[in-house]
Parts: C-alpha cells; sequence; structure tokens
C-alpha cells in the first residue's frame, strides 16, 4: 500500500492549539453508529466487564536549548531517553554541522557529541552536578508538538492524571482526556482499569517519508506490562468481557506481548512492532484514540485496526468540526472483525 492512500484534507484551522476544559468536556465520535459524545460518556458507551487499559508513561522535559562550544552557535535538543548510565539518545537541530566529539553547553548540563547525527539523531554523553532527570523536571521545557503554536498553559495539562516517572518525549494523547470522575465512573459501572507503560518515541511521531508503508522504520520504544495487567486481561478475555485501549501506544504494547488471543505475557522490553492493514489483532477489542495527522504511521495503525470505515470517521469529524491531533477529540472504533 502506498503511503498517499493514507492523505486527508486538514485544514489548520482543524488543529487544537489548546486542550478541552475540563478534561473531560473533549468530544468523543463513537464510530459505531457516528454518534457524538463528551469523553465523560466514555463508561456509558462501554459495558460491566470490560477492561480499560492505559499508558502511565510521563512526559519527560526533555526540550533543552543551548550552545555549541566554543562557537557560541545555538542548538536544541530533544531528549529521547538513556541509552547508558550517562549517554542518551536526541534529536538535535540544526544538525547540520554536528560533529561526533563536539561540546554542547545546554545550561546546568554539558554534553558532548558520541555520534555524528543519522536522521537528526545523535548519542550524547550528559554530565550534570545533580540528577540529570531532577535537573530536567525543573528546568527543561516539555517537548510540545510543533503544529501547537503558543501555547504557554499549565504544563501538566500535557500530562495524564495517571501518569508516573517521566520517560517519554510525546503525551499519550488519547489518556490526556481522562478525569478523576471518568474514573470513578468507570469504577462504579462495573468496568476495570490496567496499565501499562511504553516511553513514547521516534516510534509514535516521526513522519512516513516512504512511498510504500512496507518501507516505513518503526524505531524501538521501551514498555513495561505489568503481572497485574497480563492477569486482568487474561481474566476479562475468559469472561467475555473486551479490552479497550486508550491510545495507540496502549494497542503496539499489548499486541507486542501477545501470546494468543486474549492472553499477554507480562514483562518490559522494546517493541518495533509496526501495526498495519492486514495485521492480525489478538487482544484489543476497542480502542479510543485521538485524530491523526494525514500520512502517519499512527493512521496506518487505526486503518489496519478498524479497516476502511477510518475515512467515513474522518471525514465526519471534520465536517462536524472536531478539533485533531494531540490536544483535540477522540474517537472509539471497534477492531473491523467484531
Amino acid at each position: 500500500m502506498k503511503v498517499a492512500e493514507f492523505a486527508y484534507e486538514l485544514p489548520p484551522e482543524a488543529v487544537a492549539q489548546q486542550p478541552a476544559e475540563p478534561r473531560d468536556a473533549a468530544r468523543l465520535l463513537d464510530t459505531r453508529d457516528l454518534s457524538d459524545h463528551r469523553f465523560r460518556d466514555l463508561p456509558d458507551l462501554l459495558e460491566p466487564g470490560d477492561l480499560v487499559v492505559v499508558n502511565q508513561t510521563r512526559v519527560r522535559k526533555g526540550r533543552l536549548r543551548g550552545r555549541k562550544v566554543p562557537t557560541g552557535g545555538a542548538v536544541e535538543v530533544l531528549l529521547l531517553g538513556r541509552r547508558g548510565r550517562e549517554v542518551w539518545e536526541a534529536l538535535i537541530r540544526p544538525a547540520r554541522r554536528i560533529r561526533a566529539g563536539m561540546r554542547l553547553d545546554l545550561g546546568r548540563i554539558q554534553g558532548s557529541v558520541v555520534t555524528p547525527p543519522a536522521d537528526g539523531r545523535v548519542l550524547l554523553h550528559l554530565e550534570a552536578d545533580d540528577d540529570i532527570e531532577g535537573i530536567l523536571e525543573r528546568e527543561g521545557d516539555l517537548p510540545l508538538p510543533p503544529y501547537i503554536h503558543g501555547w504557554e498553559g499549565d504544563p501538566e495539562r500535557y500530562q495524564t492524571v495517571f501518569a508516573t516517572s517521566p520517560g517519554s518525549a510525546a503525551a499519550p494523547t488519547a489518556g490526556l482526556h481522562f478525569t478523576p470522575r471518568v474514573l470513578s465512573d468507570l469504577q462504579r459501572r462495573g468496568i476495570g482499569l490496567a496499565r501499562v507503560d511504553l516511553e513514547v518515541g521516534l516510534a509514535t511521531f516521526r513522519p512516513m517519508t516512504a512511498d510504500d508503508i512496507e518501507d516505513h522504520v518503526i524505531h524501538p520504544e521501551r514498555f513495561l506490562v505489568p503481572e497485574e495487567t497480563a492477569t486482568a486481561i487474561e481474566e476479562t478475555s475468559a469472561a467475555g468481557g473486551r479490552v479497550v485501549a486508550i491510545g495507540t501506544t496502549v494497542v503496539r504494547t499489548l499486541e507486542t506481548m501477545a501470546a494468543a488471543p486474549g492472553v499477554v505475557l507480562p514483562g518490559r522490553g522494546e517493541t518495533r512492532l509496526y501495526l498495519r492493514p492486514g495485521f492480525d489483532f489478538r487482544i484489543v477489542d476497542i480502542l479510543v484514540t485521538n485524530f491523526h495527522l494525514p500520512r502517519s504511521s499512527l493512521l496506518v495503525l487505526l486503518a489496519g485496526f478498524m479497516g476502511d470505515g477510518w475515512r467515513k470517521a474522518y471525514h465526519v469529524a471534520l465536517e462536524r468540526g472536531y478539533r485533531f491531533l494531540s490536544f483535540g477529540d477522540a474517537m472509539l472504533c471497534v477492531r473491523g472483525d467484531r
């Protein structure tokens, strides 16, 4: 299949520039009948015995601005994750003229380039007089997507209410709509809640540049499936309940660890799983997700999960004024073979 098959016209005014307030006031399109709801209605759209699975990752404040040493040229770094005790993978710009061995002054953090840029990525050796994660949390900038312009709201609005330790370079955006009220309503309705952790990185937000979807390269992302989550999924499936993934990162995590239909292995590791049309989904029955960029791997995943119905859903959402992308609204869809 061609990447061009996953193109659609996204007007600039449809791209959300700020989150809905309150969080659960975001709109929710139920693609089963194309009915309009608010996210706070999610518990009523599911059934007792279903299991909602969320990604509990927290966005690292990993955007740093600094200077090359000794030239003084400006540089911006987005840390993607640790690759050793003092070695980090990062995106760097401008990447031109970056060389191995070059020193970087990033404020309280000092760095040196370990590897020359490859597709904008480098390995950096970082040093500081304090814990780097602590410095980032206090002084780093949240890596908001480039299509969000000028938003200066509370940084916690780009974190989910169930976020734990930082590790991601972007938010698992479908989870941004949850509030304590929604979580409480799920529990009252007899709907379970389970958690995974996938550190959102290049595999999730890197643009597709190949002509054929089969030629797109998926970068590794770290994940964790806790023992209790694997148990909850198996028990839910055995009892006839449905597994509801909140976001594409949850889908990738669970399908990576699928051992059989309805059975997930616990554990941690890295996934390069590339979900696209033709993939045999064995765990996730329902997906709740935001509206994604044209020609993106997330849209390819959605097409693999629900089939060509995504085109009608996106057309209807645009017609009805739904807001798209990270701060936008959401949709609920069922696996195509259901």
